[in-house]
């Protein structure tokens, strides 16, 4: 069983191209740290699409295009309490002044931990693999279409357990991938509605050099699939002090 019960997404656009090291410096050194002191913040890490990555997406669609950055924060029960302190504690960071005022979070909410997959090579468990050092990930979000039975999405959902990660995890540099999905139950103002599906691929490879092995993959993932892909695209690791791929 894994410990993490939701993973709460950020997809981040920076306003003034001019702080970007502004922001990476406030959000890696001030914000993130203050997070884990939290009841349930089991880990977070943040990744950055840089201009290389942007031009690799797959899928850029409204309202992810103008996205620069992606943060995951892993969460434990209890979880309805660690969300609506997680919450507060923007807000009062915010109140202080301690709020970066130029990003604009895109996508931003709460979603349920669905599964874990790993290649074998790996040599660890699924639900460890977030723990594991990354170079990278690489991240599609799928919402689900209007009108499908729920036999048409079921069937798809097999056809990603009985071979679909299996293939995933055999591309080089593809250790493997956790999937999150809206759920009625974590549903507030300030997360996203639908049915939507996210999967995050971590990676301990080139994400550029994944992102091109893997367009086959996203092909045969989407044929006839009951979701409409809305993004999809690699993000590298964030380096401390090292901000400034939009210099």
């Amino acid at each position: 069983m894994n410990k993490v019960r939701v993973g709460y997404f950020s997809f981040t656009e920076i306003t003034d191209p001019s702080e970007h090291r502004a922001y990476n410096e406030w959000h890696q050194l001030d914000h993130l740290p203050e997070q884990y002191p939290l009841r349930g913040v089991a880990y977070g890490q943040r990744w950055v699409s840089t201009p290389e990555c942007r031009a690799m997406r797959a899928v850029d669609e409204e309202p992810f295009r103008p996205v620069h950055y992606m943060t995951l924060y892993l969460m434990t029960e209890p979880v309805q309490e660690t969300v609506a302190e997680f919450v507060d504690l923007g807000q009062q960071l915010y109140s202080l002044g301690r709020f970066h005022q130029y990003r604009r979070a895109a996508v931003s909410g709460p979603h349920q931990w669905l599964d874990a997959h790993v290649a074998p090579r790996v040599r660890i468990a699924a639900e460890t693999l977030p723990y594991r050092p990354n170079l990278g990930v690489y991240v599609t979000v799928e919402d689900l279409q209007r009108g499908v039975s729920p036999e048409k999405y079921l069937e798809w959902v097999r056809r990603w357990h009985e071979g679909g990660a299996q293939r995933w995890n055999s591309v080089s540099g593809v250790m493997g991938s956790w999937s999150f999905a809206s759920s009625p139950l974590l549903r507030d103002s300030l997360s996203t509605a639908g049915n939507r599906r996210i999967t995050v691929h971590y990676l301990d490879g080139s994400p550029l050099e994944v992102a091109d092995a893997v367009r086959p993959l996203l092909e045969e993932r989407w044929a006839d699939a009951p979701v409409i892909p809305v993004h999809a695209g690699p993000y590298e690791t964030i380096v401390p002090y090292q901000w400034d791929w939009f210099d």
